[in-house]
């Protein structure tokens, strides 16, 4: 009879998370995963066609939960709203310092970094948008792509905010000036 583990899904993310911190992107494997969990290399693929899957499979489910973080908190002024934006960002690329510093793991998914970069871009975007609304939404994803770009490099939230403050009060004099 096959062995029952509960949450077996579950636990290759945590193990494939906790490898990765401790371990890098190269050094951690599917059968390291699968060694650690108990179970076969063949089980693993049942669930993710591949380490590559595996991993995206984590920082996915990493990102929905500080993209909803982000949402709860960004409600209210700019700075409340682009503060949350840049908490989240801070905190989640921190969490994952390792993986975004590996060589390997940059090679494993160049292929993809357009695309995800992209939807990230428009899910910010939709949390920019109440602070920075414009006919083409351009304000909002300019503002999320400065978010991305300069919390990624470590730019304090002030610098940031004093530049991006500047753009939302000249859009907002537009806006005032077109009614």
């Amino acid at each position: 009879m096959p062995k029952q583990i509960e949450n077996i899904r579950q636990q290759l993310l945590a193990e494939a998370r906790r490898q990765i911190a401790e371990r890098g992107y190269s050094k951690t494997t599917v059968r390291s995963v699968a060694g650690a969990c108990g179970i076969a290399v063949g089980t693993v693929y049942n669930y993710f066609p591949s380490k590559e899957s595996l991993v995206a499979s984590f920082v996915a489910e990493d990102w929905h939960r500080a993209l909803a973080l982000m949402g709860e908190r960004s409600r209210g002024d700019a700075k409340t709203c682009l503060r949350a934006i840049y908490d989240g960002l801070l905190t989640f690329t921190q969490e994952h310092r390792t993986l975004f510093a590996d060589p390997d793991a940059a090679k494993a998914v160049s292929g993809v970094f357009l695309s995800r970069h992209l939807q990230l871009r428009e899910q910010l975007t939709a949390l920019v948008e109440p602070i920075a609304p414009s006919d083409d939404g351009f304000t909002a994803r300019f503002i999320s792509e400065a978010l991305l770009t300069w919390t990624i490099s470590n730019t304090p939230f002030e610098r940031i905010y004093q530049e991006l403050k500047k753009l939302i009060s000249n859009q907002k004099e537009e806006s005032y000036e077109q009614l």
